[in-house]
């Protein structure tokens, strides 16, 4: 039997004028972000958020919509809407009418097994070029590489999952590269694995 077909969604996003561009990276909300998600997303201030998908009840993306343009994908419990993609590929370009992106990111909402990128996930991010791959899920925050490809999971802003932390990742683009880094919801301070 044939896998079902995802719906796929391509944007595009504009860096600053300095060649910069920073993302606010979320996922797994599943209806509850943490009461202080909101106000360290903002003192991040992010040109945009991703959401990674288990958005829960859609009013969360109102809320992060607040703070920047959110740009969103369904996860496995968001089944009560058709109006957000299953995967979307985000182009981050210098100007907007540049026919070549500077960085392509690839937002799934379920990404890897353990610390290695699916199969389907890398065939996918291959056949559109992505250098990035951008996942939820697992709750379980992770910066790394495999298969070729970056991989960012920026863990979970919603309820805690056994033991792991609440946080959430950015996304800093430099003319001279790519940093990613996880936020503590419970600190506002930079998370780093124990």
């Amino acid at each position: 039997m044939a896998a079902p077909r995802l719906a796929t969604k391509a944007q595009r996003l504009t860096l600053r004028p300095d060649g910069s561009l920073r993302l606010a990276v979320v996922a797994d909300t599943h209806s509850l972000p943490h009461p202080k998600a909101a106000e360290y997303l903002t003192a991040r201030a992010p040109d945009a958020i991703l959401h990674a998908g288990d958005i829960g009840d859609l009013g969360v993306l109102d809320g992060l919509a607040r703070i920047a343009p959110v740009h969103a994908i369904r996860g496995n419990i968001d089944t009560h809407t058709s109006d957000l993609p299953d995967v979307l590929t985000l182009d981050l370009v210098r100007a907007s009418e540049d026919p070549q992106p500077l960085l392509r990111i690839l937002l799934v909402h379920i990404g890897v097994y353990g610390p290695k990128l699916r199969a389907e996930v890398a065939a996918s991010a291959r056949a559109q070029e992505a250098q990035v791959v951008v996942c939820g899920h697992s709750h379980v925050p992770f910066i790394g590489r495999d298969r070729g490809l970056t991989v960012f999971n920026p863990g979970s802003i919603g309820p805690r999952r056994f033991h792991l932390p609440i946080v959430f990742g950015t996304m800093d683009v430099t003319p001279t590269g790519l940093r990613l880094a996880h936020v503590d919801c419970e600190t506002g301070a930079t998370w780093m694995p124990p």
